[in-house]
């Protein structure tokens, strides 16, 4: 989960700016944690909640947990216009969003886990809340699949077949090929691929974020998709926990611990 919210916090100094390059600073006054952080730990919090229940009291825990942590702890976190309303609304559906903020807060379900398709199920319903289309529900079981598949040991060459065999995402050009006209795209699948590439071609936890944001995309979201990944397959240094945990509030952390604490222990 670290992953995840390094790549927002990171990839926040750049968001909305185009930026198409690898050389940035990694931290700097503008790096901060953004909607994508606040809900990665909304629903890290209801599955650990939940762990062993059914997917009833699964789904019922994420609403009530994205509605906590979007209504009453973080309601200025910019979130996307569509989650905005649902928060808003006195009787909240789904509804039918194939925007990548399905992807982007799905990365403890890949570690929480013991089998492939038990990570896909609950991937699913993580998404299936608030974005219950295809694509939405896509985006979120792809790097849920992604994340489990780099912490068992898989090589790149074995998850991006997975990848592209089962959710039929092109991952075949390279970041040089998509960078120059690549702009902004919030749907899954105009950003869950390429931040699927940014992991693939890169050497490095590190290497891997700036991939992201050089693409000069959704910046955060990108970078979150991507550290999330990355932080499977390559772990991540305590030095840079460090500069997470330094960015982040009270209740985050302990969200955190719990979550570190079951990955250690389970």
């Amino acid at each position: 989960m670290y992953g995840a919210i390094l790549g927002d916090i990171i990839g926040s100094a750049h968001d909305f700016t185009g930026y198409k390059s690898k050389d940035f600073p990694f931290f700097h006054a503008k790096s901060y944690f953004s909607d994508d952080t606040v809900l990665t730990v909304a629903v890290a919090e209801a599955l650990l909640d939940t762990m062993g229940k059914s997917d009833e009291v699964i789904s019922q825990h994420l609403f009530d947990s994205l509605r906590k942590w979007g209504n009453d702890k973080y309601p200025y976190s910019l979130y996307g216009g569509g989650f905005v309303r649902w928060l808003e609304s006195n009787d909240p559906k789904p509804y039918y969003s194939n925007g990548n903020g399905a992807a982007m807060r799905v990365s403890s379900a890949g570690w929480l886990f013991d089998t492939i398709e038990e990570t896909r199920r609950i991937a699913g319903l993580t998404a299936a809340i608030t974005h219950n289309h295809p694509e939405g529900i896509k985006g979120a079981q792809s790097v849920a699949s992604a994340i489990f598949m780099a912490r068992t040991g898989k090589t790149k060459e074995e998850i991006k077949y997975y990848i592209v065999k089962e959710f039929g995402y092109d991952l075949s050009q390279t970041l040089d090929e998509i960078r120059p006209d690549y702009q902004r795209d919030e749907s899954c699948e105009g950003s869950v691929p390429q931040a699927i590439i940014s992991f693939l071609e890169s050497t490095s936890f590190e290497d891997a974020v700036r991939n992201a944001v050089s693409l000069g995309g959704d910046a955060d979201t990108l970078a979150c998709i991507a550290g999330s990944i990355a932080e499977a397959f390559y772990g991540i240094s305590f030095d840079l926990k460090k500069e997470c945990i330094a960015r982040l509030p009270v209740d985050m952390i302990e969200v955190i611990g719990r979550f570190e604490e079951y990955v250690v222990f389970h």
